[in-house]
């Protein structure tokens, strides 16, 4: 079967989504209101969604709106938390909130395990993965991390202001993950601009979301193939040996295991280096402590991620419920905003305040439950890695315009446009 037979086959079927697409209602626009017209794709979302998770926490903890085909959006931790442990109630099949719902025959295995598979699969399919991120295992990457970040900013001589985001934080997470996967050098930009436009999923039509992921999945089934002719000593070789019950995994489990890669692994690790670098540009005092400090760096890390979350998941209502107060529906979708989580009050102490040396700080930003983030540990390595070099390096930065800052991301938020000055 060729890559374009395979793709027809598992993302063309006619019939795999016929009571699944959602109504045709416009789902972009200007949200009236946030309570009961919410929208993660409104601009002053991405912007700034601090106040917004705020005022629903007080007025209305759980948002709705007839967007998506109906979606629910809690603000309070205790909801989120609550949502995230429950996976009686509530599916993973689909974690990105857009105007598609996978069919429900696709659980519970899902597009990307084991992020989008429920129990009982979800256990086997994570716990297959978990050598290659223990921290053992990124401890090896480390020594390339480090070399790769000074070498970005060896790139930045003779210049006086630089875009971080562009130059450097968005570099950092595509070479250790092509690394880690065996992928072309070279691929390094096509590996960030396919996680970015998976990512942005939401923002897609049906028809452009399958011609994307029908891209991307051609490219991997191709990346794949060459590993079953070249078996290499990195992360698709050790799919493609690796065995599920007994048995081999399937080629769409390799590939949904590696584009899960790609979005989780690039796109989120990004944002939350660029928060900090933001943060730190804007807050003289808490970058020239952490310069004179750089044994406290570590228990700042927790709090960048504590107040500048990246990472919003989704999961879908399984039936018709009453749930906490309100009535959901089968296939509604629930926006787990993590950052929400992490800014509620009733929870942390000084919630809506950067303090880096934040002593406890059980945050949730790397999930909550059975789908908790098991790149924590590259993750934490990167960014503490990354801001390690930075502070040795660039001690003194500044934000050349805080108003020509560009946030983006739809469930990944961080800086995408990030001119510093430097020193």
């Amino acid at each position: 079967m060729t890559a374009d037979d395979r793709f027809n086959k598992d993302f063309r079927d006619p019939n795999r989504d016929q009571h699944h697409s959602i109504r045709s209602e416009a789902i972009s626009g200007p949200v009236t209101d946030w309570a009961t017209d919410f929208s993660h794709l409104d601009p002053r979302w991405t912007a700034d969604p601090f106040p917004i998770m705020d005022d629903l926490r007080q007025r209305c903890p759980i948002a709705h709106t007839e967007r998506f085909g109906g979606a629910w959006v809690p603000t309070r931790y205790e909801d989120i938390a609550a949502i995230a442990y429950d996976t009686d109630h509530f599916s993973s099949r689909s974690v990105n909130v857009g105007n598609f719902r996978p069919p429900q025959d696709l659980a519970p295995i899902g597009e990307l395990p084991p992020i989008t598979s429920d129990p009982p699969f979800h256990h086997a399919a994570r716990k297959l993965l978990l050598p290659a991120f223990t921290k053992t295992a990124v401890a090896r990457l480390e020594p390339g991390t480090r070399a790769y970040c000074h070498s970005l900013i060896d790139g930045f001589e003779g210049r006086d202001v630089v875009d971080a985001a562009r130059d450097y934080t968005q570099q950092i997470p595509s070479r250790v993950i092509g690394d880690m996967l065996g992928l072309p050098p070279e691929d390094r930009q096509r590996f960030h601009e396919l996680a970015t436009k998976l990512e942005g999923e939401g923002k897609q039509s049906r028809d452009e979301r399958i011609e994307h992921m029908g891209r991307v999945f051609i490219y991997l089934l191709a990346e794949v193939n060459k590993h079953v002719e070249q078996p290499r000593d990195d992360l698709i070789s050790y799919l493609l040996n690796a065995e599920l019950h007994g048995r081999k995994l399937e080629p769409n489990h390799v590939i949904g295991t590696v584009m899960l890669l790609l979005i989780a692994g690039i796109s989120t690790t990004y944002s939350a280096i660029g928060s900090s670098l933001w943060h730190l540009a804007g807050n003289p005092r808490d970058r020239e402590r952490l310069v004179a400090e750089p044994e406290l760096l570590p228990t700042a890390l927790e709090e960048f991620l504590r107040a500048f979350t990246p990472v919003t998941m989704a999961r879908l209502v399984k039936d018709d419920m009453h749930w906490r107060g309100v009535d959901m529906k089968a296939d509604d979708w629930i926006l787990l905003s993590f950052p929400a989580a992490n800014r509620d009050p009733a929870q942390f102490d000084r919630a809506d305040e950067v303090v880096i040396d934040r002593e406890a700080n059980r945050h949730a930003a790397f999930g909550l439950g059975i789908h908790r983030c098991l790149g924590s540990h590259l993750a934490r390595m990167e960014l503490r890695v990354a801001l390690e070099v930075w502070l040795e390096r660039i001690p003194d930065f500044s934000l050349q315009n805080p108003s020509a800052v560009a946030w983006g991301g739809t469930q990944a938020r961080g800086p995408k446009t990030l001119r510093l000055r430097i020193r």
